[in-house]
């Protein structure tokens, strides 16, 4: 029984083997003009044959020893490439990316090396998220892997919306290059870039962003720009001074910061919403979007902000983070932090 099984084995390995080597020598033609793309598009189709060929009937045990015998051939002809880990990662690139009109648009721009990194994400929404803001704003794989890490897609204001919600808004990212502000604006803002002791005043913080203005603009998305710091506006007989302005090239409006160290009060909304309408009234273009604010504390209290409805006034209140807590930490936080905003979303 044990013979027949493995000459079973090894006509099947034999017939995948000579399909997807069939495949590698028709794709090497085109390599030399697009090796990237090429490539990717060949990992997935590999993935695609192995997975209804081999693995459709989810037969484990079989499956791994099909795709180490077919491993150990195509590694002796093409190289440590189709190892057998690899092999499993092509098969999870098929079917995490099941649609190839997507990874023949993807892989223009995004290499192997970024695929294997998303295939280890295990939710589709995320999956989308990553793989649209890498296209964006043309990550590298470390930037990638360093974003995940920091758990960016939780951080943002969009993943606490309806999931069709999501779905729409990357879709206008990657089709139309239109990015929403729930996109954009996140909670919290990670700054441990910034380096800074136990004790610092807001003028030490203000200092500490502007000397590592690049890694902080960097946190906010690369369409973020600098305009200047301490902006003085006149109101009546009052000079006032917003700490930091921005402008979104994809928003296209005016981003203003103010930064305060303790938790956030409601007073704070009245100054910002002049400081918007000011702003709008003066320094907004024709063709741009009205002006938002993001206030950066150091605590805030979630039912406070939400009385207030701030988002009605175009301000986002946010926490930042000077040290980086244990992942664990900050993904307990911020997934029940989601779950309290579907829920409420729900309810309405």
């Amino acid at each position: 029984m044990s013979d027949v099984k493995a000459i079973n084995n090894s006509v099947n390995s034999n017939k995948i083997y000579t399909a997807i080597s069939n495949m590698i020598l028709k794709t090497k033609d085109n390599i030399r003009y697009n090796l990237n793309s090429e490539m990717v598009v060949l990992y997935w189709n590999i993935g695609k044959k192995i997975r209804e060929e081999v693995l459709l009937d989810n037969r484990a045990e079989y499956g791994q020893e099909v795709v180490k015998e077919l491993s150990d051939q195509l590694r002796s002809e093409y190289g440590k490439g189709f190892s057998k880990r690899n092999l499993f990662n092509m098969i999870k690139f098929y079917d995490v990316f099941s649609n190839e009109g997507i990874v023949q648009t993807l892989s223009a721009q995004l290499s192997w090396s970024h695929f294997v990194e998303l295939i280890r994400i295990d939710d589709h929404l995320k999956v989308e998220f990553y793989a649209t803001i890498s296209v964006n704003e043309r990550w590298s794989v470390r930037v990638l892997k360093e974003r995940i890490n920091s758990m960016l897609y939780e951080r943002t204001v969009l993943s606490k919306k309806p999931d069709q919600t999501i779905s729409n808004d990357l879709a206008e990212l990657m089709d139309n290059g239109k990015m929403s502000t729930d996109l954009f604006l996140r909670d919290p803002y990670v700054l441990d870039f910034l380096e800074l002791q136990d004790t610092y005043s807001e003028k030490d913080l203000e200092n500490a962003i502007l000397a590592e203005l690049e890694s902080f603009m960097f946190e906010f998305g690369r369409e973020f720009t600098f305009v200047g710091r301490q902006q003085r506006i006149t109101i009546g007989d009052r000079d006032y001074y917003i700490d930091l302005l921005f402008y979104h090239r994809k928003l296209k409006r005016l981003v203003l910061i103010e930064l305060k160290l303790g938790e956030f009060k409601p007073e704070h909304k009245g100054q910002i919403e002049l400081y918007l309408r000011w702003l709008d009234k003066n320094e907004k273009n024709e063709g741009e979007e009205s002006p938002i604010g993001i206030i950066l504390c150091a605590e805030k209290s979630q039912e406070t902000v939400e009385l207030l409805e701030l988002d009605k006034s175009g301000i986002h209140v946010a926490q930042y983070l000077t040290q980086l807590p244990p992942k664990e930490v900050l993904e307990k936080k911020l997934h029940k932090a989601i779950e309290r905003a579907k829920y409420r979303l729900n309810e309405k």
